[in-house]
């Protein structure tokens, strides 16, 4: 065996013990690297006559791509393993049963509007929807609201840029839905005729200053208008009862109409229930807020308070969602906490 063919197997031996990529790299500069031997021996052509660096220049060549050709097939082993190895370590049973995503379910005050937009539904209650950064004359003024309320309070409401605010109730909607109502059948308004009564329940997110176990800055409403020509508060009495004696599935669930006083209602009252049976049996607890609609607010819809009149209640589905399903802390409902959430599913 001559010197170059002792190099190439010295090469290819010494590449042959390297078990890591870096070990190879190391083991190639002591052959193909700036000072490694097949450098050296070429360097050392330019002492030889043209001749013999023909030849002889040959022959190393051939060694080197021996060489090269030993390193690559190291290479690429040393890939493989490295591969097989990482294979094995992620090695997926494809005969395993998979995992299943985890369905998802509807928020429980989703739930509970979806309950109250059903029941409302099936007595002809029409569902508006609306702004939720709101003109001052919408959610304040147009509803019989002075400017010295103290709801118009920087401690109560939300303002925001161009003297507008986040709704304060969804009261707003039973405006703005009459108003589009009374545009609607104006001619027939105008030759005395009638028109259609408004029926209307108006739910959705409102925002006040107001944070605590029962109290959240974002909270859900739930109000309802009922104008026509003869709806008189008996009505009233008559929906919002079955509402909730629907809504709770009790029969014999009691309700309480308690006098009280808001801008926009004249005469208004204070709804209370009272559960016969269960943990909350005999209690009275707050529901909602109602009353006949006060003449100017009949004023600000364009209709006549003479010849209009009807009832409006406002009612928190977060409290409702509550009472529904025994939950004592509000605050419980806008964690995001979904060990919570899921027991609703």
């Amino acid at each position: 065996m001559n010197e170059l063919d002792s190099l190439v197997a010295s090469a290819q031996a010494l590449f042959a013990q390297s078990a890591t990529p870096a070990d190879l790299e190391n083991a190639k500069a002591q052959f193909l690297g700036k000072s490694g031997r097949i450098t050296e021996l070429m360097k050392g052509l330019s002492t030889l006559s043209v001749e013999e660096k023909k030849s002889r220049g040959a022959v190393i060549n051939q060694a080197k791509q021996a060489i090269e050709a030993a390193l690559n097939q190291r290479r690429q082993a040393l890939a493989d393993a490295e591969l097989q190895a990482q294979l094995k370590a992620e090695a997926l049973d494809v005969t395993l049963p998979g995992r299943a995503d985890a369905a998802g379910g509807l928020h429980p005050v989703s739930l509970t509007l979806e309950r109250i937009e059903g029941i409302f539904g099936s007595m002809g209650f029409e569902v508006a929807d609306g702004p939720e950064i709101e003109t001052d004359w919408f959610n304040f003024t147009a509803l019989n609201t002075p400017e010295d309320h103290p709801a118009r309070s920087m401690h109560d409401t939300f303002y925001v840029e161009g003297g507008h605010l986040l709704r304060t109730h969804t009261s707003p909607m039973q405006i703005r839905h009459a108003v589009q109502h009374v545009k609607r059948y104006r001619q027939q308004l105008d030759a005395g005729q009638g028109m259609p009564e408004i029926r209307v329940i108006a739910p959705g997110r409102t925002y006040r200053v107001d944070s605590d176990a029962t109290h959240s800055p974002m909270f859900h409403q739930c109000e309802g208008l009922w104008i026509g020509e003869n709806v008189s508060f008996k009505d009233l009495k008559v929906v919002f009862t079955d509402f909730c004696r629907t809504f709770f599935e009790s029969a014999d669930l009691v309700l309480r109409f308690r006098p009280s006083f808001f801008p926009f209602t004249e005469p208004s009252a204070e709804i209370d229930i009272q559960f016969a049976t269960g943990p909350l049996a005999g209690r009275w607890l707050e529901v909602a807020g109602s009353g006949q609609v006060h003449p100017n607010v009949v004023r600000n819809m364009g209709l006549d308070p003479e010849r209009f009149i009807g009832f409006a209640f406002g009612m928190g589905p977060d409290r409702l969602t509550m009472l529904r399903y025994g939950v004592n802390d509000l605050r419980l409902f806008f964690d995001g906490d979904v060990r919570f959430l899921r027991q609703f599913q």
